[in-house]
């Protein structure tokens, strides 16, 4: 095995630059394949961060404008959401409905202290809230079902706003607020990358409307749905409940704007593994032009050493040892450089997943590969150099001893 090894090293070594040059076709296959499968996986998990942060399994129902005349009713009429909404989509959607919920903005109110004030309004909104805006809460509570029952005068303000209010420094919680005219006292604060509303509890804010029941959208939860097609034919679903009830053709996509929370789900993560399934193929087609040009220099060699071939059979060496040994050539030389662009993209990948930590980038998260991954390119490697010695290997073991003799 030594002096196998030491051959192997030799033929290496006697045409240095035709072999780097060679083993720079397949390191740098494998390394576009690490540095894709990387930011690849780090997509995947960015996506899977994000969904996780909302309620997946949810609808979200906007009024919009009726553009078809339905049942004498003439058409660009605005389409009004109601309280009485929320039973009727619950008692005629049972299979499928698990909850409904419906929240109420204000866009005129003043929110201020002594300090500053706001003038973003706020939303009546109930606990899910939270989970449905994708929200990460960052001191005290959320609103609870022990403030919609009593009504209470409870505020949940963005981080970045109640630092206005009240300085950096200052924790806010349990701490008063007027809104309007009425003090409301803060129970929590939250993060969020673009939203900043201020939330109160939806009962709250219904008593401060002053007799309306409109309400701005209403967000339903959804259960026994297996599938895009099951998504689709719930959402068809509430708006034939909420057609017969608003009276608008349930084929007018204007008159309601639904939020599947569930289709795009399922939709954003088919196409996430599609896009990891084509950068497997990129990276396997980008790493098989470096296996040719493997495969092709092996048979340059072959042909360099027909003399040497033919007098090792000649002596009686077996075929076996010498397909062993053009195999074993060719392995090594994908393997040694494959190793190269495996480092190389491992360095790169995690130089990308460290800017992206810093960088609080949310769509990358944990840019990295397993030792899975690693091994099946390790497979790969493998099979891909056993592959490209193969046929070179084979037509040395048609050189005829004679005839090698006299090829000088």
């Amino acid at each position: 095995m030594i002096d196998l090894i030491n051959e192997i090293l030799a033929t290496l070594q006697h045409n240095k630059l035709r072999t780097a040059l060679t083993g720079f076709a397949v390191s740098w296959g494998i390394f576009l394949l690490i540095v894709l499968l990387s930011v690849s996986q780090g997509l995947i998990n960015g996506m899977e961060t994000m969904f996780a942060a909302h309620d997946t399994e949810s609808m979200t129902i906007t009024g919009g404008w009726a553009h078809k005349p339905y049942d004498g009713l003439s058409e660009d009429r605005p389409i009004t959401l109601r309280d009485r909404d929320l039973a009727i989509l619950k008692s005629k959607n049972g299979s499928t409905v698990t909850s409904a919920t419906a929240r109420i903005n204000s866009d005129t109110i003043i929110i201020s202290t002594q300090k500053d004030y706001l003038s973003d309004g706020f939303s009546g909104v109930y606990p899910s809230e939270l989970r449905s805006e994708g929200a990460t809460l960052e001191r005290g509570r959320f609103i609870n079902e022990a403030d919609i029952r009593s009504e209470r005068r409870v505020i949940v303000l963005h981080k970045k706003n109640a630092e206005i209010l009240f300085g950096k420094h200052t924790d806010p919680v349990g701490l008063q607020v007027k809104v309007g005219e009425l003090s409301f006292t803060i129970v929590g604060t939250y993060d969020h990358e673009w939203n900043k509303r201020s939330y109160i509890p939806y009962t709250t804010a219904r008593s401060m409307s002053g007799g309306s029941d409109k309400v701005n959208r209403i967000t339903v939860g959804v259960k026994n749905l297996n599938g895009l097609a099951d998504g689709e034919k719930a959402e068809k679903a509430l708006r034939q409940t909420l057609g017969r009830e608003h009276r608008f053709d349930p084929t007018d996509s204007s008159a309601l704007w639904i939020w599947n929370r569930y289709n795009q789900h399922l939709a954003t993560s088919s196409a996430m593994g599609a896009v990891q399934f084509a950068v497997w193929i990129i990276g396997l087609l980008t790493m098989l032009s470096g296996i040719v040009g493997v495969s092709n220099i092996m048979f340059v060699s072959v042909r360099e050493r027909t003399h040497e071939i033919g007098v090792r059979r000649a002596i009686g060496a077996r075929p076996l040892a010498i397909l062993r040994q053009i195999i074993l050539e060719s392995v090594a030389i994908t393997t040694i450089f494959g190793y190269v662009g495996i480092i190389s993209g491992l360095l790169v990948a995690n130089t990308i997943n460290s800017l992206a930590e810093k960088g609080d980038w949310m769509f990358l998260k944990n840019a990295t590969i397993d030792i899975a991954i690693a091994l099946q390119v390790t497979v790969v490697l493998i099979v891909a150099g056993a592959l490209a010695g193969l046929f070179p290997a084979l037509k040395s073991l048609k050189i005829k001893p004679v005839e090698a003799l006299r090829d000088e």
